[in-house]
């Protein structure tokens, strides 16, 4: 079996988000992948397995299957390309329906998920007090996680928050937004993910499935360019179709090999 390392939603290595990408021989069972998941100890591996009308794909944290991710899809992606797979547009069959990868210009690839818009929502005082945020612009909650809107970037790039108690709130992740301070982005963002097991994501696909809608709505514009905060950080280009988001990002190979077991 083929396994690779992927920088997602970055045009520079060891920037966005890692994730590894296993090609599959043969049917493996949900316990196997999740050990080497745990293996591998990044935020999300994908397991990839050749179909007639496509490939099935799952993903898993050191934790736990997760039902959607947008980083390790577009490494996905990147790395069947990297195989040899000659279609342009790539079909996946998922927990969360089937999705689609486009090669685009300059080295960029489109992915089309599932909108995931919020609705207004309270959140747990535990929830604000963890993060330091007092006065929150808005909150709302989606199928997946919370997102919270505040003042500025540099309120949300200040945030220095106390992931411990994450761990009791019922929920796959935080989502922490505000507009971009700078003319190069719309909006910027971070996510912290303790259902899944880890402190903050790099740069969260998913999360933008909430995100593109949110902001479309409040920019007036349905094509918008992101920028996720994190250490490593990353870029996501989002447009906004109906009950469908599309997301854009680049890949970097950091490495490939031979899995023995």
């Amino acid at each position: 079996m083929r396994i690779y390392q992927v920088d997602a939603f970055t045009s520079e290595p060891f920037r966005g988000n890692p994730a590894a990408v296993c090609i599959l021989d043969k049917i493996r069972t949900a316990e196997w992948m999740q050990s080497l998941a745990a293996e591998m100890n990044l935020s999300e591996t994908a397991f990839l397995l050749k179909r007639d009308d496509g490939y099935a794909l799952r993903w898993f944290t050191p934790a736990v299957e997760v039902d959607l991710c947008g980083h390790a899809t577009l490494a996905s992606a990147h790395a069947l390309w990297l195989e040899g797979e000659q279609d342009e547009l790539l079909w996946f069959h998922t927990k969360s329906g089937r999705l689609t990868a486009r090669r685009q210009g300059e080295g960029w690839i489109e992915l089309d998920f599932p909108s995931k818009p919020e609705e207004k929502s309270d959140a747990p005082p535990e929830l604000l007090d963890a993060l330091g945020i007092r006065s929150p612009r808005y909150v709302g909650r989606n199928a997946f996680d919370y997102i919270i809107e505040i003042d500025s970037e540099e309120q949300l790039r200040a945030l220095a928050p106390a992931h411990a108690r994450f761990r009791s709130i019922p929920v796959r992740g935080i989502i922490v937004t505000s507009r971009s301070s700078s003319d190069a982005y719309d909006f910027v963002s971070r996510f912290f993910a303790p259902g899944s097991g880890i402190d903050e994501d790099p740069v969260t696909g998913s999360a933008h499935c909430c995100l593109a809608p949110y902001w479309a709505s409040r920019l007036g514009k349905n094509e918008l360019t992101a920028f996720q905060a994190s250490k490593r950080g990353g870029v996501v280009r989002v447009r906004v179709e109906d009950d469908r988001v599309k997301l854009g990002g680049q890949a970097v190979t950091i490495f490939h090999g031979e899995l023995l077991p």
